[in-house]
């Protein structure tokens, strides 16, 4: 360990973003504890790593332990499709309800690039065939994602929301464009990897605390 490592409790850690968070944080020495729904679906193993099985993210209680003592919170909780309901404004507000007993500040929570605002220059593609599309396709889901924003907004945490595009299942590469307080015009897609270093990264950066960052290649 050294002196700049950090106990950083992931949420969502089996989905495609949350476990790029958790192997790149231990890659930088940091102390991770991964909390899962079914630990059968997550193998990973390190000495840095602890891996906690809870039920639910709803009831605060049951993740008031596994805060204590945190040094930040990143959340990938999401929906995987339309019919999975309100998942991440509801695991959210049990997140943020534990972290208040737990005394847990710092938390950054993946979001999604039609929850933000246009942005100045946005291409045409964007702005009036892709993001309507995909707006009216996946409307359920981002409403929750909007609750869900909401919900961190109000919280009193030093938050920090992400904000990418399509996700994509290329290497990390650490290069990508990044925009505090909106989103990055002609944004088209971005690695899971990626999303997990700009999370990892907003870690240390006070620009980003009660932002929300959009980021694309």
């Amino acid at each position: 360990m050294t002196s700049k490592s950090k106990k950083i409790v992931v949420f969502g850690a089996t989905g495609g973003v949350g476990g790029h968070v958790v192997r790149q944080a231990l890659d930088a020495d940091h102390r991770v504890t991964a909390v899962v729904r079914d630990a059968a679906r997550f193998d990973l193993r390190h000495s840095g790593l602890t891996v906690i099985r809870v039920p639910g993210l709803t009831d605060p209680a049951i993740l008031v332990p596994t805060l204590h003592g945190s040094d930040a919170v990143i959340s990938g909780v999401g929906a995987r499709g339309p019919k999975d309901g309100p998942v991440a404004s509801t695991a959210t507000r049990g997140i943020i309800a534990a972290m208040k007993i737990a005394g847990a500040r710092r938390l950054v929570a993946v979001s999604a690039v039609p929850v933000g605002p246009t942005p100045e220059g946005e291409s045409f593609l964007n702005r009036r065939i892709l993001l309507p599309l995909v707006g009216r396709l996946l409307r359920d889901v981002y409403a929750d994602l909007t609750a869900m924003e909401q919900e961190i907004g109000r919280s009193g945490t030093e938050w920090t929301i992400v904000r990418p595009p399509r996700l994509v299942d290329k290497p990390l590469t650490g290069t990508y464009r990044s925009r505090i307080g909106g989103n990055v015009p002609r944004g088209y897609l971005i690695s899971r990897a990626n999303v997990a270093h700009a999370m990892l990264g907003a870690l240390g950066d006070p620009c980003t605390i009660e932002q929300a960052v959009g980021i694309a290649n």
